[in-house]
Parts: C-alpha cells; structure tokens; sequence
C-alpha cells in the first residue's frame, strides 16, 4: 500500500488523502457502534465510535485482515457539531483500535440511520497484500 501525498500538498492530520493498494479486496457494511447481540452499550458519540472500531477490527480479522490493511472509512455521522467537539477523544479511541494507520477517509452528516439509537455509521474497504 502507498500512500499518495503530492509534495505540494499539506499532510493531512488522522487520514490520507489517496491510497493506492492491490490484493485481495475486503468490503465491510456500514458498521455502527451496537455490540454483536444489536444492544448499545453507550449512548454518546465517542462509546459508540469505540466500539464500532472495535466492530471493524473483529471483521477485518475474519477476513484475514489487519488495521493497516484499510484503505478507506467512510462515516456517516448524525451530527457534525458532536463529532466535531469529540475529535480528540475518537482520536484516542481510533488509534486504540487501529494505531497511527490512517487511510482515506470521509465524513458526512446524515440525517438518520436504520436504528435510531446510532449516532455514527462506517463502511470501510481493505486490501490485503498477496505473498
């Protein structure tokens, strides 16, 4: 995997603006921060960003992958304002998950999920290298 950073670019600070990568293609659905029997054990942004990190990090095993195989996360937020004020905390809770690996990434407000209780919602795409 490379990360693609034009030298006339800032670096950007928790994510990569591109990444180029081959091999074998992982696709998760978009996770939400609920444990595995759907209860939610927190309420507020950053529990439930922890835990669907932790969702996202159980799946990639599955499937033979690791965090640094992430190629790109893609989240849906409730709300901007909450996510924005929380940024420090789901920093720390990120790298607990999935260390100083920062792929593509996006961030988009939405107005509501399938379960109501959620306040955040991530695809994510991995590649993981061939031998």
């Amino acid at each position: 995997m490379r990360i693609i950073q034009p030298p006339e670019w800032p670096r950007p600070k928790g994510y990569a603006s591109g990444v180029v990568a081959s091999g074998d293609m992982v696709f998760l659905a978009g996770i939400v921060g609920c444990r595995p029997d759907m209860t939610f054990a927190a309420d507020d942004f950053v529990g439930q960003a922890r835990q669907a990190f932790s969702n996202i990090a159980t799946l990639l095993k599955a499937a033979g992958a690791r965090p640094e195989h992430l190629v790109r996360l893609t989240w849906y937020v409730a709300d901007l304002a909450e996510y924005r004020a929380a940024l420090a905390e789901i920093g720390k809770a990120y790298r607990d998950s999935f260390g100083r690996h920062y792929p593509a990434m996006a961030v988009l407000g939405v107005s509501g999920f399938v379960t109501p209780e959620a306040r955040l919602e991530i695809e994510a795409t991995a590649v993981i290298p061939r031998p």
